[in-house]
């Protein structure tokens, strides 16, 4: 019987062990599979490969998957570009974090449901689509739900699990009613369902508990503050299903009606014929007498102006441009996704603010009748391109999508004004924070949140890089001034694209970024050029000095008093400091009032004088500069069986941020 018994025991021991076997074989081929879809010319997930023949996603340490008794626990994959569907994580069991953003995933979410012990999810900035299973009840366990920023359709789930945390479902396509069971979810922190295509009456305690913003942009909701009174609005049921957000006078989300091929045909011959009329008309009566310098209205730089010389320009052009621009087509803005769209109108009646004048125009913060702020860029002095190649140029920079890069969101284009859309962030530059008020009374600019900053800035700059690789396109104009900062203190590149719209000889003279030296030379803008100009940065950040004063050496130094009228730029003052041995003095001053971050000062010194060498060739790519700085500073919270779900240990904002 004994022996029976010990027989008994190691039988179960060797299922016990087959069983662990086959599911940890199971993770590293849905893994395996899951590359094979998302990444198909091999180079974003370039370290999943298997050294022998037993060795396992976790014995070979894959970028982005954490393990836990040899099963796959965690998948930290934002922002690579990847693109494909979930389908193949289906059998990822022991799967508690998830975090796939700023991708371009698509089809549905099904999969993930038999993840069954997911806790944190995060898939924003994706192009998922379909409806929210009402089976997302079966994810008991799940914390964070973040699903915005993607295509979802049809109505709310109306039950979500109880332990939920956070459930971000904005800026989608959701329709029907906020149900009232959200009402009922304990230990909710965060709700967001703004920008959608909800109706109906918002529940007043949901107001009460996390405020208007997130429920703004569903334009037939009522009830509450900030919304119309409930009477007013008379939305049936079937109506949501067909709403569209094609912009009409009357109606931002009209239903759109079906043409038959002869009527689209017989439009299409008619407005050509009318178009051809048009310019043969105004080139022989106005020929000459035009000038394409026409005065547009002098920059004012009073706060809460209105646009006042842009209606101008609209209303004394209503007859079309020579460029082929109708008076309809001047009328409309064009957007790059269908969340938040107004009419050029609501633009132009805003109440606006000048924020500052750069190389290219003047930007505008401008605030909404609905409270929405927008930044406007007003283009002067743009490439004369016609609406064709202009309209290229913006799809080129429109498409980009990621948490590090300021969104373009839409465009307006006539031959005498050219306007462009971005998503506003609110807190200011990475210049102003390492710049402004300096001196008694200034707050200082500590190094976990420079080191942050610059790391979203380069995994940024690093995206633009990869998205139009094959196309060499630069971002052309990297500087601290142009590394903005989100409501949630994330830094994002601006103006990528604006180099396009100059003559490329003239391009580096008219833009404002560090200049490498081949460019003083060559008259030319690239990729590698960026990388110099973000190594200037990162020697701002770490110096405090802006580059454009060409500090001479410091006092003290001995190259102090035979170079002291001699005019010497950033990265040639830091190397001559280095090179004899005084690096403490390269060092802002701030930084020196902090402990223990001397060696990780030196590694961000050193990352800076790979990207600033003077032969373009032998600096890195942008992606190699951004896994440079996430080596110097590796955090990682548990997430094993002791994880603590009562904290938020990587929200969004800290996943994109601090890698």
């Amino acid at each position: 019987m004994e022996l029976l018994h010990t027989l008994s025991l190691l039988l179960i021991s060797l299922l016990i062990s087959l069983q662990l076997s086959i599911s940890l074989a199971d993770d590293t081929a849905a893994l395996s599979l899951f590359r094979s879809t998302t990444d198909t010319h091999g180079a974003l997930l370039s370290n999943w490969t298997l050294t022998s023949s037993t060795s396992t996603a976790c014995s070979a340490s894959w970028i982005g998957v954490n393990c836990t008794n040899n099963r796959v626990i965690a998948l930290n994959l934002p922002s690579l570009n990847l693109r494909g569907s979930l389908d193949s994580l289906a059998s990822l069991d022991q799967l508690r974090f998830l975090d796939l953003s700023n991708n371009r995933l698509n089809g549905s979410i099904k999969a993930i449901l038999n993840c069954i012990n997911l806790k944190l999810v995060y898939l924003s900035g994706n192009d998922l689509s379909g409806e929210i299973p009402a089976e997302i009840t079966s994810l008991r366990r799940i914390l964070r739900l973040d699903l915005s920023d993607n295509n979802f359709n049809g109505l709310i789930p109306t039950e979500f699990p109880a332990k939920l945390l956070t459930l971000r479902l904005d800026n989608n396509e959701l329709s029907g009613t906020i149900p009232s069971s959200l009402e009922l979810i304990p230990k909710l922190e965060q709700l967001n369902l703004s920008n959608n295509l909800l109706y109906g009456q918002v529940p007043e305690s949901l107001i009460q508990k996390f405020g208007n913003e997130s429920f703004l942009g569903n334009e037939e909701l009522c009830g509450a503050s900030s919304f119309p009174e409930c009477s007013s609005i008379n939305v049936p049921p079937s109506a949501a299903s067909n709403r569209t957000v094609e912009s009409s006078p009357t109606s931002k989300k009209s239903k759109r009606k079906g043409l038959s091929p002869g009527a689209i045909v017989a439009i299409v011959i008619a407005t050509a014929v009318v178009i051809v009329v048009v310019i043969y008309v105004i080139v022989a009566c106005y020929c000459g007498r035009y000038s394409r310098d026409s005065n547009v209205g002098s920059e004012s730089g009073k706060k809460r102006s209105s646009y006042g010389s842009e209606k101008k320009v609209f209303a004394n052009n209503g007859g079309g441009d020579s460029d082929g621009t109708s008076a309809s087509d001047k009328s409309k803005l064009v957007f790059f996704d269908r969340k938040q769209q107004f009419e050029l109108e609501d633009l132009l009646k805003a109440s606006a603010e000048m924020l500052g004048k750069g190389s290219l125009g003047t930007v505008y913060r401008a605030v909404l009748d609905d409270g929405i702020a927008v930044a406007v860029k007003r283009l002067k002095d743009a490439n004369p391109c016609g609406r064709k190649e202009f309209e290229q140029y913006m799809d080129v920079i429109g498409r980009l999508k990621h948490a590090n890069v300021v969104r373009l969101r839409a465009f307006y284009y006539a031959k005498e004004e050219k306007l462009l859309v971005y998503d506003y962030l609110p807190n200011g530059s990475l210049y102003s924070l390492l710049h402004g008020n300096r001196g008694p009374g200034r707050i200082p600019l500590d190094w976990t949140t420079r080191i942050s900053l610059v790391l979203g800035a380069a995994r940024g700059l690093a995206r633009v890089h990869e998205e139009y690789e094959t196309a060499r396109i630069p971002h052309g104009n990297v500087k601290s001034s142009n590394v903005l900062l989100d409501k949630n203190g994330v830094a994002c590149i601006a103006d990528f694209g604006l180099a396009l719209l100059l003559n490329p000889v003239h391009a580096t003279t008219r833009l404002g970024g560090y200049r490498a030296p081949e460019q003083v030379e060559f008259k030319r803008l690239s990729q590698k050029a960026d990388v110099y100009s973000f190594g200037v940065l990162l020697l701002e950040v770490l110096t405090g000095r802006a580059p454009s004063k060409f500090p001479s050496p410091a006092p003290n130094h001995p190259l102090a008093e035979e170079e002291e009228e001699q005019v010497v730029d950033l990265p040639k003052w830091v190397r001559s400091v280095v090179k004899d041995e005084w690096t403490a003095e390269v060092f802002d001053q701030e930084l020196l009032r902090y402990k223990n971050i001397e060696e990780e000062l030196v590694a961000m010194l050193q990352v800076a004088m790979v990207c600033v060498v003077p032969q373009p060739e032998k600096r890195p790519s942008m992606s190699e500069v951004a896994k440079l700085i996430e080596e110097i500073r590796v955090e990682k919270s548990p997430l094993g069986e002791d994880y603590d779900e009562s904290r938020d240990s990587l929200s969004p904002s800290v996943a994109t941020t601090e890698g």
